[in-house]
């Protein structure tokens, strides 16, 4: 009766974990379904974080949704990075590695929007959380970046990221949702070791795969 009356009190919430739930298995099997999902999911929690006071993901979460519409473009007709389709070899994108030479420009992205969400946050909203608030949303925007080139990598983003935001929604009374990124470290670690032998069945069958 308790779980029953939570759930009356907090759909919002609820709702937005279900669709954390069908994202999270979409994002496993590595399908573009998860970029539909990716759409409305940041739309729910934008309302939803910007009643419980995390204002950086509520807005973080605008950009969620119109770069969810950018990552299933990519899915759909992005080309593998490395091919020339003058010569008749463009490839269609793949699970792939980060490469080494995006991590340096990467980095220094990550730390200016860092930066200036921890600014805004602290000058101008009154949040009590700035720091881990906008560490988070900017290392998220570097996993969604690397999620839409299929960079196997980004699973360890998401990893550190779920990991505190377990913590941060629990501190901010969204026990729920909490639990949610913590479904999503376990889902983070069995993503990577799914599209790892995704990977190597390409590897050793690239004419059927």
């Amino acid at each position: 009766m308790m779980i029953v009356d939570y759930i009356q009190t907090h759909q919002l919430e609820c709702f937005s974990m279900a669709l954390g739930l069908v994202y999270l298995w979409c994002e496993y099997r590595a399908s573009i379904l998860l970029w539909f999902v990716g759409i409305v999911m940041p739309l729910v929690d934008i309302v939803l974080y910007w009643q419980n006071g995390l204002y950086a993901d509520s807005v973080m979460d605008g950009y969620y949704a119109v770069a969810a519409i950018w990552g299933f473009c990519m899915w759909q007709w992005g080309k593998k990075e490395g091919t020339n389709a003058s010569k008749g070899k463009e490839e269609h994108l793949e699970i792939g590695h980060f490469p080494i030479a995006k991590l340096l420009p990467v980095t220094a992205a990550f730390l200016a929007v860092w930066a200036m969400v921890w600014l805004w946050l602290t000058y101008g909203t009154p949040s009590n959380v700035p720091i881990s608030d906008s560490f988070v949303n900017a290392l998220s925007i570097i996993g969604l970046w690397a999620l839409s080139r299929k960079y196997i990598e980004q699973w360890f983003i998401w990893v550190v990221v779920d990991a505190i935001k377990v913590a941060l929604y629990a501190y901010k009374g969204i026990p729920v949702k909490g639990s949610y990124y913590a479904i999503s470290v376990v889902i983070a670690v069995l993503g990577y070791q799914k599209w790892r032998r995704m990977m190597q069945k390409r590897a050793a069958n690239p004419t059927t795969c």
